[in-house]
């Protein structure tokens, strides 16, 4: 990872497998014309916000009103980066339940989607750094599963997009467009990945290479929520 995105740290963080908003993500970012590591939430938190708990949390930024939208509009002026991922799960709509798939790049290796990060600051000078994932319109091999998907930026790209100095965001939104039709494979999981705690590699296993589910007992109490989170990476 650190010789793919060219970093100066070493940090030592460890692999994961079910990457839940809220959580922790890494970020490659430029600054004084080098590239650094970061570990920042997913979800963004504009600087202007007064109270980041009543505020929606905006995991993703559409790249059709990013330029426009003024949660996203300073970002993408001033702090785009690089968000390193293996792949994202996605979950399609079957009847009244979500079968989740996985998305991976057919060529394997570490990929970067397109992001932007923001500093949101307290009233008692506390910090907290946010990052949000821009999304464009999906490709024919994503569109059954859903109708947008995460801009994947190329290598040779990653330069233009970080120099949030020489590149204003008009010029660096050309980036923001669909991944070749043939970039991702995808193919179902199992429902395990719907816990934000299950985070094993298992959980990228072909959902037909898994022995039968057992019946389910009959529930006696509910005790929580369904999760309705939507989209994770690993």
């Amino acid at each position: 990872m650190r010789a793919f995105f060219r970093y100066l740290e070493q940090p030592n963080f460890p692999a994961r497998y079910n990457v839940a908003p809220t959580q922790p993500i890494p970020i490659v970012r430029l600054w004084e014309g080098a590239r650094h590591f970061a570990l920042v939430r997913w979800g963004l938190v504009p600087s202007w916000v007064k109270d980041p708990r009543v505020f929606s949390l905006l995991i993703n930024a559409r790249s059709d009103s990013v330029l426009d939208k003024p949660a996203f509009r300073a970002a993408m002026r001033w702090r785009r980066c690089l968000v390193p991922a293996d792949g994202f799960y996605e979950w399609k709509t079957d009847g009244e339940r979500k079968r989740p798939f996985a998305a991976r790049p057919t060529a394997g290796g570490p990929i970067a989607f397109a992001g932007l990060w923001e500093v949101w600051t307290g009233p008692n000078g506390e910090e907290v750094e946010t990052a949000a994932i821009i999304t464009t319109q999906a490709n024919r091999t994503l569109a059954p599963l859903h109708d947008r998907m995460p801009v994947v930026l190329a290598p040779e790209a990653y330069d233009m997009w970080l120099d949030c100095r020489r590149v204003d965001a008009d010029t660096a939104s050309a980036l923001l467009v669909p991944a070749p039709e043939s970039f991702f494979e995808t193919y179902e999981v199992s429902p395990a990945v719907n816990r934000t705690a299950n985070d094993t590699p298992d959980l990228l296993t072909p959902a037909s290479a898994l022995p039968p589910a057992e019946p389910a007992k009959p529930a006696v109490k509910a005790k929580s929520k369904p999760d309705g989170r939507q989209g994770s990476l690993f």
